[in-house]
């Protein structure tokens, strides 16, 4: 993808360790823990040359991103934007959070379960509502970074822009590219430095450029790995690690490809990476590569259940099975051309549609979120497009969405579901592969 965006969010505050609201005002400074915590994010994208920084004018922000850039080997410019501003919260600012409850608890109520719904007053007396006003702020903000970075949008060249910023503003940013409303804030949770990355291209007609979420609050560079427990049932959706097929770009779809010998190894990296994680249950995809993978996790979980499902399986490829692209694009070239911008519209020859993996593998995630207790645990393996349907329908996209998600071979996704399963999901984070080697996922692309 030509444009990389790399978004950040800042350090740990003094009023994020006091628990206050710190909306907009510039009351916070970032503390020696925040600080640690953007040279470790500044140490892991030493290695990818930034070429252009953005940041609130907020020192928080400001500070974590100058950190950040002076592990670089050449810094661009630092270019404060009030469009990266935090959400207002004016009337709030400076409240512990258990002094807003108190004071405010119809309002606080809103903001923790319809916050595009909530209303506020400013000081001359005004209504205004935060988040619909943060939605356009960052709408603002995207369309001046897509002009600054035109060239690279069209395919001329590959750029990588770093963006420092608050939790707030970030999910709205986020819930802009890929096209959602602010309906979904909830949907979306990052931690203090953590990093996600999107990929951008295209864009020249409609103005609206082709989005890839390659990974979302990603904070494995930091001490706790994995982003903190939250109430309520969790599930850790990995991608099984690679296979042959995978590295030669077949489609394998239900054709039964093992593990190769690099995907074994991812499976041991995933396996160390949630060592430490409590697993109550787990489930995999009836095939070789998906079960191989869960093995190789539960090593570290003696006697956790294991339990395989075809609602899990790959999506059905049909005549295209066991083929390179070339070899479709020679006897299918419309209906690859389909698959690649309207995928949701496709019958695969003698195999399913997106809408049929989209029902099983939904239906199946759904039982099983369903069937954990309040403090459960639950490892799921599955397959690129299992997985991909899966993110999209609780991310609120739809199944011609699915190219906007991006699944790495053994790259390991958190969902939570702080209400219970039947509330709405948390994606806590997606598509970790740190544990692989880097923030950016340089897994095999594979065929799909």
């Amino acid at each position: 993808m030509p444009l990389r965006l790399v978004l950040v969010r800042h350090g740990l505050s003094s009023f994020n360790r006091e628990h206050r609201i710190q909306g907009r005002d510039d009351l916070s400074t970032l503390t020696d823990d925040g600080a640690a915590q953007a040279r470790a994010v500044g140490l892991s994208l030493s290695e990818l040359p930034i070429e252009a920084a953005y940041t609130s004018p907020l020192s928080r922000a400001h500070d974590t991103a100058r950190l950040i850039l002076d592990q670089q080997r050449s810094a661009p410019p630092l270019e404060r934007h009030d469009d990266l501003l935090e959400i207002d919260l004016s009337p709030w600012s400076g409240l512990l959070r258990t002094e807003l409850r108190e004071r405010f608890p119809e309002q606080e109520r809103l903001w923790r379960e319809a916050p595009h719904t909530l209303e506020l007053s400013r000081a001359d007396g005004s209504r205004y509502q935060p988040l619909p006003e943060l939605m356009e702020q960052a709408g603002r903000f995207c369309a001046s970074l897509l002009n600054q970075h035109r060239d690279a949008l069209d395919g001329d060249r590959q750029a990588t822009a770093l963006v420092v910023a608050h939790n707030g503003i970030l999910r709205c940013l986020l819930l802009s590219l890929l096209g959602l409303e602010a309906s979904g804030f909830r949907r979306l949770r990052l931690e203090n430095a953590s990093i996600s990355v999107l990929n951008l291209s295209g864009g020249t007609g409609s103005g609206q450029p082709l989005v890839q979420l390659e990974s979302l609050n990603g904070t494995s560079h930091l001490v706790q790995g994995l982003p903190g427990r939250v109430a309520g049932p969790r599930l850790l959706l990995v991608r099984h690690g690679e296979t042959d097929w995978n590295r030669e770009g077949r489609f394998q779809g239900q054709i039964d490809i093992p593990l190769n010998e690099n995907g074994r190894a991812q499976a041991q990296a995933a396996r160390r990476f949630l060592a430490a994680i409590p697993i109550d249950r787990a489930y995999t995809s009836a095939m070789a590569r998906p079960r191989q993978t869960a093995e190789a996790i539960l090593a570290d979980h003696p006697g956790v259940p294991l339990t395989s499902t075809t609602g899990l399986l790959e999506i059905g490829h049909g005549l295209w099975e066991g083929r390179l692209e070339r070899e479709i694009a020679e006897g299918w070239p419309q209906l690859l051309t389909d698959w690649k911008e309207r995928p949701e519209t496709v019958q695969m020859p003698q195999g399913e549609t997106i809408h049929d993996v989209w029902q099983r593998s939904l239906t199946t995630w759904n039982r099983i979120a369903a069937g954990l207790d309040a403090q459960e645990t639950a490892l799921v393996v599955a397959h690129d497009a299992v997985n991909k349907t899966i993110l999209c329908a609780l991310l609120g996209l739809g199944p011609e969405a699915i190219w906007a998600i991006k699944q790495g071979n053994g790259g390991v996704t958190v969902i939570d579901y702080p209400d219970g399963a039947g509330g709405e999901p948390v994606v806590t984070c997606m598509n970790l592969t740190g544990h692989l080697g880097g923030v950016l996922d340089r897994t095999a692309a594979g065929a799909l």
